[in-house]
This record gives C-alpha cells, structure tokens and sequence, in this order.
C-alpha cells in the first residue's frame, strides 16, 4: 500500500510569522523620540499600554469590524421608522477601547502641557490599528474645541471628551460619554458649502428647524451633529442631537449608507432633515467661522492617519522581507530592495515627526500667537503633502509582499483603501492649497512662523540651505494660484527637513540628499548608493 505521506504537497515553509502581537511604540523609534521632543514625554506610560493594545487585541478586532460592514435599518419589525445602523460588535469594542483611552478627549481631559501631543500620538496609534473608526474620534474630537466656546452647549462638550462610550441610540442626559458627527457636504456644493441649500427656520422658542439634505453625513450613528444650514443671517453652524431630550428621534432620515471604496468599518450616509430640531452655535451667518474652530484638529488628524498608514505599511513591508527567502537570501538583504524599504522608511520618519511637531504647535496654540500661525498653515501644508504620499507609499509596500500584499490577510489591500481618504477628508488637495495661498497673502503672521521654524534649521545643511533660498526667492510674492501645488510641496519638504535636522536625525541626511538635494528618481527606492540602507532599516523596525 503506498504511503499517503507520499502525496502530502502541502508544506508550509519561508513563510513569515503572523504580524500581530506587538508593542507599536516600543518598535517606532521615530514615534517615542518625536513625542518626548514634542513635548509629550509625561504621557509615555499611557502611550505604551494603548501602543501594546493597537498592536495586538485591537489589531486582530480591525479585520473584523472591516469584514462585515455597517448595515442601516430604516424600519423595524413593525414599521417603525429607526433609522438605526448596525455594526460589527468588533466595532463597538474598538471605540469604546478608544474613547477610554483618551483617543477622542485626553487634550481636553489632562490640562498638562503636551496632551495634544499625547493625543495624537495615540490616533497615530489607534488608525494603524483600525483607520475607519478614526472617523468619529476624530470628529468628536475636534467638535469640542467648537462646543466648549458656548456655555449652553457645556453639557455637549464636557461628555464629548469624557473617556465613555455608550452606543446606545438614547438622549445624551442618559450617557456618561457621547460621540459627535458632521453634516457639512450638500449634493450641488461640495467644498463649496456657501451654496449649501439646508435652510434653517428660526422657532418661537429659540431653536431652528432644518429642512434639507446632506451628501455626506459621516458617523450617522453619532449623538449629535454639527452641521450648516442657510438662516435668515446666513450660512449658520447648528448642534442637531439625534434623539431630543424628551427621548423621541429627532426630525432626520438615513435615506442609504455610502458604498465607498474604503472605510468599510465606519459608516458614512446621505440624510434629509424634516424639520430636524437643533440648537444654534455662534452667530448667524458666522457658519464657516464658527466651524474653522475643529478644522485645525480635523486636518492634523488627517496628517496623523496618513503617517499611520504609512508606518503600518512599512512595518508589514520589513516584517515579509526579513522572514522571506528568495535566490539564497533575506529578501531584505537584496541590493534594490533595501534601497526600497530604506526610502520607505526615511519617508515614513518625515511623516510622523512633521505631524508630532505640528500637533506641539497645535498644543500652545491657546497661548503662544507665533505657535498657533504656525498651526494654521502648517495643518494645511502638511494635510496637503503627507496625505498625498500615502497612497503611493502603500502601494510600494504591497509590492515588498508580491502577492501577499494584494491579499486581505496581509492587512495592505485595507490600507491601500484607506490611504485616499485623507487626501479627500476635510478639503482635497486643491482646497488646502488654495488655503495656504490666502494665509501667505492674507495672514503675515504666518508666513513668519514659517520662515522662523525653516530658519531654525540653516546652518545644518548646505544642500538645506540652498533649497530654503529658493524657496524664498518663490514666497517674496504670493505665487499665482496654478503654482500653489507646487509651492505646497516644496514647503512641505523644507519643514520636514527642518524637524529631521533639528532632531539630528540619523535619516536627516539621507532625506535632505533625496528629496531637497535632487538625488532622487520619481519613484520610490531611488536613495543613493552610498546610504547606509541596513542602518535605516534597523531604526524603522529594530
């Protein structure tokens, strides 16, 4: 009789070990120096415990809360009108996972210097995890800066940051915690809201009914929204709760979800208001105003999500390639290779250390007038340029993986969804350049922010400093509007520089050389030859 082992074909070797199970501070060098830099340095222990969490637990829930999307519930059984939206139970423990951790409100919970910077840190943390959940931290984040200006809306904005998560659909006064949505884009507007069409009828008592639609109404599960409608004075910002206080749903309908290319784990909706009840926040016409309070967190949180993504691809992309065996070596070790992983990882350091400095500037931004014009533009840049590499950058490290890198187990089709996102969210690119074209013509106090943080870093490096007289001989006058991309990037590289020389870095020089000195290709894993490719390899992921 033959022996069945003889047709056994199936012998699983030169495969990497499962990605999962590790501590996502202790493996970024470039995160932990860049916090305690930034400021962030009394925060370390609360970083590591959630860094050991989104590297491991909330890891493994991500694929979950992708695989089985969001589904909306119009009506129940017996014809009720709900307008519930059901998600995976995956979902629901990563939120609350990060709302007690302090993902949404630890800037507004801890009064030490630095928690912006902590805060970031732990959205840079949680979005390699999960990214789609990042959509109503982020909002609930960012509507408190909005909500705690109006004593009337007090209760709004202290249970907002509270570190609860009640999924309940009930009135807030029942909750300890709250999350908060947006409801900004119409169908004929877009980035164009001063065409929103809503219209907001002031009542007898004080509140408004809105009537309209919104194209996009992100997190529709959320307890509240922040959104604009047309009033007698204008264009106005209104809290519209999802269920009033007397416990009855408020006057809105989920008429679908999107069906988008990523995000799957969160829900996005089209909605119509009949007559939906809310309260007014600011004054009337001061809608757009009003909002700009939550686009300096919203944008550096885009920044954030890009530099997650963009770390989480390259630590999946060392992991493969240091496990992989291919012609009698690490794949790794292979010439070209490394100069690939080595170009991804100078990227990625650029990336995070900009965001991690800019979230300091956002952080002594209530007390520091030079910080806070440097905040204004720099979230724009930075949200600009960061989110623009992601997709790229994500792409090149499925390509480290071949064919791994285009399956779901491998977590890189997820992200390689996700990257677009940010570049999109809160104004595409064209909109966040344009609106570093109005403050360099509008706002000189920004302009001289930015000039000093690039003149703190001459003196580092000739090839720095060439670049940095060029750039200035660009901004003596405002560029022309079809030059604002490129204005954008060169901006965005000089300041990425200045935080890497600043830092001394051990990529500064290898970033200056690639990306401000001309010794670099189009494309990624164009570093020069003479770059210690093993050495940047070794700090991305020790």
């Amino acid at each position: 009789m033959t022996d069945p082992s003889a047709f056994d074909t199936h012998h699983v070797d030169n495969q990497p070990p499962p990605f999962g199970g590790r501590n996502l501070w202790a493996d970024d060098v470039a995160l932990s120096d860049a916090v305690q830099r930034e400021g962030g340095a009394a925060f370390v222990p609360q970083l590591q415990q959630y860094a050991g969490m989104a590297g491991d637990s909330l890891y493994r829930l991500g694929f979950d809360a992708n695989r089985d999307r969001p589904r909306l519930r119009t009506h129940d059984a017996q014809g009720h009108r709900i307008d519930l939206v059901e998600f995976h139970p995956a979902y629901h423990q990563l939120m609350e996972a990060a709302m007690r951790h302090g993902v949404a409100g630890l800037s507004w919970q801890d009064a030490r210097t630095g928690a912006h910077v902590a805060r970031a840190a732990l959205s840079y943390l949680h979005h390699q995890a999960e990214a789609g959940t990042s959509c109503p931290l982020t909002m609930t984040h960012a509507a408190v800066a909005v909500l705690r200006q109006y004593p009337t809306l007090a209760e709004w904005a202290a249970k907002a940051a509270a570190p609860h998560y009640d999924p309940r659909d009930v009135p807030i006064a029942d909750k300890a915690g709250i999350t908060l949505g947006m409801g900004m884009t119409e169908k004929q507007g877009g980035s164009d809201v001063r065409s929103n069409a809503t219209r907001a009828e002031l009542q007898s008592d004080g509140s408004y009914a809105l009537v309209g639609h919104k194209w996009f109404f992100s997190a529709p599960m959320s307890d509240g929204f922040l959104v604009l409608a047309q009033a007698t004075g204008g264009l106005t910002c209104f809290l519209m709760p999802r269920r009033l206080p007397d416990g009855n749903r408020n006057a809105f309908r989920l008429m679908r979800l999107k069906d988008k290319l990523g995000d799957w784990a969160n829900a996005s909706s089209e909605v119509e208001f009949c007559g939906a009840w809310a309260q007014r926040v600011g004054e009337e016409g001061r809608g757009v105003a009003t909002i700009i309070g939550m686009v300096m967190m919203t944008r550096l949180d885009c920044m954030l999500g890009a530099a997650a993504e963009m770390r989480m691809a390259l630590a999946q992309a060392l992991h493969h390639t240091r496990h992989r065996r291919t012609f009698g070596q690490r794949l790794c070790d292979h010439a070209l290779m490394a100069n690939v992983l080595a170009d991804l990882a100078v990227e990625s350091e650029a990336a995070t250390s900009f965001a991690l400095r800019v979230a300091r500037a956002v952080d002594q931004a209530a007390h520091d007038p030079q910080q806070a014009a440097f905040a204004r533009i720099a979230t724009a840049v930075g949200k600009y340029w960061v989110c623009k590499r992601a997709a790229v950058f994500v792409n090149e490290a499925q390509e480290c993986l071949g064919g791994a890198g285009y399956v779901e187990e491998s977590m890189l089709p997820r992200l390689y969804r996700q990257a677009p996102l940010n570049s999109i969210w809160e104004g595409s690119g064209n909109i966040q350049c344009l609106d570093v074209l109005r403050a360099l013509a509008r706002e000189p106090q920004a302009l001289a922010a930015v000039e000093d943080e690039l003149d703190s870093a001459q003196g580092r490096d000739a090839r720095y400093d060439t670049s940095l007289h060029w750039l200035r001989a660009q901004l003596v006058q405002v560029p022309a509007e079809n030059q604002a991309r490129v204005i954008c990037e060169r901006l965005a590289l000089q300041l990425q520089a200045a935080v890497l020389l600043r830092a001394q870095s051990p990529v500064a020089t290898a970033f200056v050389r690639s990306r401000l000195g001309g010794e670099h290709g189009m494309a990624f894993g164009t570093l020069p030859a003479d770059i210690d490719y093993a050495a940047i390899m070794q700090r991305a992921l020790p």
